[in-house]
């Protein structure tokens, strides 16, 4: 009896079409740092790439109409000391980014809507208080000025934008690293995941976790969580075969 080793796959007739070279973006050199992050974020005005920089680290903004061939000497977003892990646009200013570094600070950048001569190096605030390289940043979906960052340090940090002060910091909440943190539409409740295998949901202004569910998925590769818009959460996973699963939990 034969027995298929290689699993066929669904899409292995389903091809994609590039778009032609005028409408894409060419030579850029994405970031090669080893980091469970998309690398890239975009608004209604610009996308931004997290890049390849030597002696610290940078990300690329550019403007969405001007594709084409990026010119080797395209201004960058320079300021952090180490690699650039996250970035993320605010959502109430086109012209705000916000950057997650290893080197343990967050920075707030403010981007002019002409495409500057030199680097952009002075950012608007630069926020300290992790103790260890910065992960994950999001920015929150209603309140002006609110920023959350997560660190290797499994500390979960609001901080006031507007001020650089924290405006609380949530500990003891995650033992091991955190994957990924999302808010819900409103932004009163958070849903994190966490390499112990246990998605959380966070109420911040109590501090507490409000629900908690144990091995959504059961492999050891990461598990991803977000909110949908009626409140249920969607994860993605694998099982213990290492094949992908969707889960949508109450």
């Amino acid at each position: 009896m034969s027995r298929r080793v290689v699993r066929q796959s669904k899409f292995r007739h389903v091809f994609g079409q590039p778009v032609k070279a005028d409408q894409m973006y060419e030579d850029i050199r994405v970031s090669k740092v080893t980091w469970d992050s998309s690398f890239c974020a975009v608004n209604p005005k610009f996308v931004a790439i997290i890049v390849e920089s030597g002696g610290g680290g940078a990300f690329i903004v550019l403007p969405l109409a001007k594709t084409g061939r990026v010119d080797k000497n395209h201004p960058l977003v320079t300021g952090h000391t180490a690699p650039v892990l996250d970035i993320d646009w605010c959502p109430h200013n086109d012209n705000v980014i916000a950057s997650a570094s290893e080197d343990t600070t967050v920075m707030v950048w403010q981007i002019p809507d002409y495409v500057p001569v030199r680097n952009v190096t002075e950012p608007v605030v630069t926020l300290e208080g992790h103790s260890k390289r910065v992960g994950i940043i999001s920015w929150h979906p209603t309140a002006r000025n609110v920023l959350l960052s997560a660190g290797c340090d499994n500390l979960v940090i609001l901080w006031n934008v507007g001020t650089g002060e924290m405006l609380l910091v949530l500990e003891d909440m995650h033992t091991d690293l955190i994957y990924n943190v999302g808010w819900n539409r409103n932004g009163s409740l958070l849903v994190t995941t966490c390499k112990d295998k246990k998605v959380r949901v966070i109420d911040p202004r109590k501090q507490q976790v409000v629900a908690e569910k144990a091995k959504p998925h059961d492999g050891a590769r990461p598990i991803r969580a977000i909110f949908m818009a009626d409140g249920k959460i969607f994860t993605t996973g694998f099982s213990k075969m290492s094949e992908r699963q969707l889960g949508l939990w109450d």
